[in-house]
C-alpha cells in the first residue's frame, strides 16, 4: 500500500513537471497559433542556466531566477526575430523554422557547455525526507516540485479570469484583428504571451535539474510527452493541460512501477519484463487514442 501512495506521488510530481512545460506550449498554439517545436529547448536552456548559476553561486534560488529569465529572454527574441514573421504562413513553414531552432539551441549548448551532461544538486534546505505515513518517508523536493506546479496553475487562473491583461489576451485567441483595432499592441501582447511561455519551460527545466541529467538534446524527448499532454487535454486548455498533464503522469509512473510485476504474477514467462516494459511505453499512446475516441477535441477543448 505504501509503495502505491510513493508511486501516486511519483507521478503526481512527473505531472506536474510535464504541466509546466505544457502550459506553456498551450499558450502559444492556443493563442498565437503558432506551432512551436522549439519549446523543449527552452526547457534545456532553463537547465543549463539553471545548473551553471547554482553551481557556481551556490544558491539554488539564484539559480531558479538566472533560469527563468534566460529562458523568458530567449523566447521574447525568438518570437521577435523569427515566430513573428510566421503567424500568417503555412503551419508547415512554423514547423521547419521551429525545427531548425531545435537543432541550433542544441549545437549552441555542445559550444557553450560541451557535451558533458551537467548535475544538479538538489539545494541542502530541500534535500531531506519528510514522514508522509508511518513508513513511507518522501523526499521533500518533489514535495517542492509539486507545491511550485499547483502555484503556476493557480497563479495561470488568476491571470486569465481576473486580470485585464488576462481578458486581452482571450480576446487577442479568439480575433486578433478586431483586439487591434480597439488599440490594444498585439505584436507587444503575442511576444509577451511567447515570454510567459518559454518561462515556464524554463521553470520545468531548472526543477527537472536535481532530478534528471542536463544534457543537450533533453528537451525533445519531454517535447513529445508535452504534445501528448496537450491533445489528451485539448489543444488551447490551460484546464485541459493540467488534467492531461497529471493523467499521463500517473499512467506512466504506474505503469511503469507495477506492470512488471503484474505480468509475473501472470505470466511464468522469460519475455515477460519485455512485454511488461514495451506495454508501459505505450500506455500513454493507449490512453490518448481512448480518450479521443470518447472525446475527439480532448478534456477540455478551449472556447467550447
Amino acid at each position: 500500500m505504501l509503495l502505491i501512495v510513493e508511486q501516486c506521488l511519483n507521478g503526481l510530481q512527473f505531472g506536474v513537471m510535464l504541466f509546466l512545460m505544457s502550459a506553456g506550449l498551450t499558450l502559444v498554439f492556443g493563442i498565437m497559433q503558432v506551432i512551436n517545436l522549439a519549446h523543449g529547448s527552452f526547457y534545456m536552456i532553463g537547465a543549463y542556466v539553471g545548473a551553471t548559476v547554482a553551481s557556481s553561486t551556490g544558491s539554488f534560488l539564484l539559480g531558479i531566477v538566472a533560469a527563468l529569465s534566460a529562458a523568458a529572454l530567449t523566447g521574447m527574441i525568438v518570437e521577435f526575430i523569427v515566430l513573428r514573421r510566421l503567424y500568417n504562413r503555412d503551419h508547415l513553414d512554423q514547423v521547419l523554422a521551429t525545427f531548425g531552432l531545435i537543432m541550433f539551441f542544441n549545437e549552441l549548448t555542445r559550444i557553450i557547455w560541451g557535451r558533458q551532461p551537467l548535475f544538479m544538486d538538489v539545494p541542502s534546505w530541500l534535500n531531506h525526507g519528510v514522514v508522509l505515513l508511518p513508513g513511507l518517508t518522501y523526499p521533500l523536493y518533489r514535495l517542492a516540485v509539486i507545491g511550485v506546479g499547483l502555484a503556476v496553475a493557480l497563479f495561470l487562473w488568476l491571470l486569465f479570469a481576473k486580470t485585464r491583461l488576462g481578458m486581452q489576451i482571450r480576446a487577442g485567441a479568439v480575433n486578433r484583428e478586431m483586439v487591434a483595432a480597439l488599440g490594444v499592441n498585439i505584436k507587444l501582447l503575442n511576444t509577451l504571451v511567447f515570454g510567459l511561455g518559454t518561462l515556464l519551460a524554463g521553470l520545468a527545466g531548472v526543477m527537472a535539474g536535481p532530478i534528471l541529467a542536463v544534457e543537450s538534446g533533453m528537451g525533445e524527448s519531454i517535447l513529445i510527452l508535452t504534445f501528448v499532454v496537450i491533445v489528451i487535454g485539448g489543444i488551447g486548455s490551460i484546464r485541459g493541460a493540467l488534467a492531461g498533464a497529471i493523467l499521463v503522469g500517473m499512467v506512466d509512473t504506474l505503469g511503469r512501477a507495477f506492470l512488471p510485476t503484474l505480468f509475473h504474477f501472470l505470466f511464468q514467462s522469460s519475455s515477460a519484463d519485455a512485454v511488461a516494459a514495451s506495454l508501459a511505453s505505450m500506455g500513454i499512446y493507449i490512453l490518448m487514442a481512448i480518450i479521443l475516441v470518447w472525446k475527439p477535441r480532448g478534456l477540455f477543448p478551449a472556447h467550447s
